[in-house]
């Protein structure tokens, strides 16, 4: 018996349909069965799957007679599987890499017989955007989709779970299901499946009275026609969350056309008054517009809406203003206590969450001295970054105030928010978060184009804040003090941050790269491109599937864009294409990477600590030398300024491949001076070395 059998409908969907069904086929777990249910499709959707199933054993196709709807079809997927566990896939969507493998791994931790997981959304831009479901809430709030949960296939069978006919066919088996799964649900905060919103031809883009059939789904569900208990304690959970997908598919223009909103109001107004329990309270303004049936009602809120906005905005501005009078007060008063000599304030990337150097030394310092207490500066936008059971403050919030005017050491690889004063008897540790190649603080004053509207005379005020500066390397020592004059003491000691390039085990390795889809005897390339001041966006200088192309599938291509461009990078869709953007740790990439594809980010410095081929990708050398300023010539060919193999064109980054020209004697001898210069201190205990000198005063 296979582990999971993935039951996909196919109607209409060929020109998707390839790129669902490498995506189930190229799964790191390979322990599966694929089900493809031509729903009597007059497109080549059969004919697809067929020329899959010839090449894959692990692919049968089932034909239905006659058309009979998306439910029907994986209720006859569901029917001919014999895995442990379903997994219903559109054959329009993607199961991205590594998704069975970290499905599997949270099976194996306890006995679930449904297990929710995350999803992500395409458009036909191929813009990314999340799910907007929270993993961490009530399960019956999550999309009750049939794609974003795995489901026992014996727990399927005895409670004869079935999708309905016609539009929202997954509803009722999937709230069913989570009713019936009780502690035996669990939830994978992961995005696993990527949801693809089509530009026409599917449902949920196609407006018309189709979609009140929503109504008649709850309906069943709340009066307990479809097996659930809908007066108890069932119904009461599922009421609100039912009520909430009525009004968002209400709101959705592409789904009730204008002159169909009232009746579809009307409707949900007597789902309301029909099911509601006893001591429900109505949670916003749509829903007491719907408990009390005044469609007018409903219809004057999109209208106030405008004029509320506007009202609000001025009230808010003003809220704020006296919200940082206060602050600045408070502070002031806070500055006058005692200094806590067990507090630690942590910063990283501007807020952006845990991770680089602070994260390294963060770590150390809980296992060396956990007298100290650690806490988090993170901004409201990147709270959910945080892992469960890490101290935090939001920045310029009352808390985040207090534990800057009291806490004793603070460590940051940026800055900290608000132009916090810096007590006597603070002892602050600037890590850095990158070897220099650019040019960088006041060196940067004869390059205006990538300044911004710098303050140079905020950047030295900030500057003489710091007690120690952390370095990797003489070469970042000797430009640190240049640009960033003060008084401060250079701490050559390493990047805390690698240390984890010299302690990885292979099962560590092993394990990351299975997470990320790629395949035993796969060749791993970190395509690392760095952010230029000149341009918007992430602009990849590189056509990705064209260079896939040429490398073929004993290559798989890991794209980490530059943290300015957010968690995704937009890409399209390839087999050997992975979005790593938004993986939570740079590190665990390059321990995944057998080689390293970058132009002029600092990251090369860090990889050069794995002793792997690294080559320089600059087609915009010049431009960026122009506009940014460097400190060497990356593309020399000197030892100790190019790291390895060189390409400025696309064309020639193909060549060093198809001839073997990037893994070289040569190469390795250019890798060897670039380490011995940029990597002297880097041998797995610089976290160590710094707590121990800055918390523990070891010298």
């Amino acid at each position: 018996m296979v582990r999971f059998s993935v039951v996909v409908p196919a109607h209409r969907i060929q020109g998707y349909l390839r790129e669902c069904l490498e995506s189930v086929l190229s799964q790191s777990h390979r322990d599966l069965e694929l089900i493809v249910v031509d729903d009597c499709s007059p497109d080549a959707g059969a004919a697809i799957a067929a020329e899959y199933a010839e090449r894959d054993d692990r692919l049968q196709l089932v034909r239905l007679d006659k058309h009979s709807g998306t439910g029907a079809a994986r209720n006859a997927g569901a029917d001919r599987a014999t895995g442990d566990h379903l997994l219903f896939l559109d054959g329009d969507d993607l199961l991205l890499p590594g998704a069975l493998a970290s499905l599997a791994r949270a099976l194996a931790e306890r006995e679930t017989d449904v297990l929710l997981f995350d999803h992500d959304r395409v458009d036909w831009w191929e813009n990314v955007s999340g799910s907007g479901d929270d993993l961490a809430g009530e399960p019956l709030a999550v999309t009750p989709a049939a794609w974003n949960r795995v489901v026992r296939r014996s727990f399927w069978v005895t409670h004869r779970l079935a999708f309905t006919e016609g539009p929202y066919e997954d509803v009722v088996p999937m709230h069913r299901a989570t009713l019936l799964a009780g502690r035996r649900l669990a939830v994978l905060p992961k995005v696993c499946v990527r949801w693809r919103k089509r530009r026409g031809g599917s449902v949920s883009t196609t407006p018309g009275r189709a979609h009140f059939a929503v109504l008649d789904r709850y309906e069943e569900l709340l009066s307990g026609a479809a097996g659930t208990s809908g007066a108890g304690e069932s119904g009461q959970r599922l009421f609100g969350p039912a009520i909430e997908h009525a009004l968002a598919v209400l709101g959705d223009p592409g789904r009730i056309r204008p002159a169909d909103r009232a009746d579809f109001f009307r409707g949900a107004a007597r789902l309301y008054r029909a099911h509601r329990p006893d001591d429900y309270e109505p949670v916003g303004d749509r829903q007491r517009a719907l408990a009390t049936g005044s469609y007018a009602a409903y219809q004057g809120l999109k209208h106030a809406n405008g004029r509320l906005k506007a009202a609000k905005k001025a009230l808010t501005h003003r809220k704020k203003r006296l919200r940082a009078q206060v602050m600045r007060l408070t502070y002031r008063t806070d500055r006058r206590r005692a200094l806590d000599p067990r507090l630690a304030v942590y910063g990283s990337y501007w807020n952006r969450g845990l991770s680089c150097n602070p994260l390294a030394v963060y770590e150390k310092a809980r296992e060396l001295a956990p007298h100290i207490r650690g806490v988090w500066v993170v901004s409201s936008r990147n709270r959910h970054r945080v892992p469960e059971g890490v101290e935090y403050v939001i920045e310029g919030s009352r808390r985040y105030w207090r534990v800057m005017a009291q806490a004793t050491y603070l460590v940051n690889n940026s800055s900290f928010p608000g132009g916090f004063v810096k007590r006597p008897g603070q002892v602050y540790l600037q890590t850095h978060h990158g070897t220099p190649l650019k040019k960088m603080g006041l060196d940067q004053r004869r390059y205006p184009a990538g300044t911004h509207g710098i303050s140079f005379q905020k950047v030295l005020d900030h500057t003489d804040q710091w007690d120690f500066s952390l370095s990797a390397n003489p070469h970042s020592t000797e430009i640190w003090e240049r640009v960033y004059p003060s008084t401060y003491k250079a701490l050559e000691l390493g990047y805390p941050r690698n240390d984890i390039y010299f302690r990885a085990g292979k099962e560590q390795v092993a394990a990351v790269r299975e997470e990320l889809g790629i395949r035993p005897g796969q060749t791993a390339l970190l395509y690392a491109p760095t952010h230029r001041d000149y341009q918007k966006g992430f602009q990849p200088r590189l056509d990705l599937e064209r260079f896939a192309l040429k490398l073929g599938p004993s290559f798989v291509i890991l794209v980490r864009a530059h943290y300015f461009y957010g968690a995704q990078a937009g890409l399209a869709t390839h087999p050997q294409i992975v979005d790593v953007t938004g993986h939570a740790r740079v590190e665990d990439l390059c321990l995944a990477a057998d080689a390293l594809i970058t132009d002029y980010s600092s990251l090369m410095f860090d990889y050069a600590c794995l002793d792997r081929p690294i080559i320089s990708y600059a087609p915009d050398w010049q431009a960026y030398r122009l506009a940014r300023g460097t400190y060497f010539d990356l593309l020399s060919g000197r030892p100790g300024e190019t790291p390895g193999a060189v390409a400025a064109s696309e064309e020639e980054l193909g060549f060093l491949f198809q001839v073997g020209a990037w893994d070289t004697e040569k190469t390795d001898r250019l890798r060897a001076a670039f380490r011995a210069r940029f990597c002297p201190y880097d041998d797995g205990g610089a976290a160590e070395r710094v707590v121990r000198r800055v918390f523990l005063g070891d010298r």
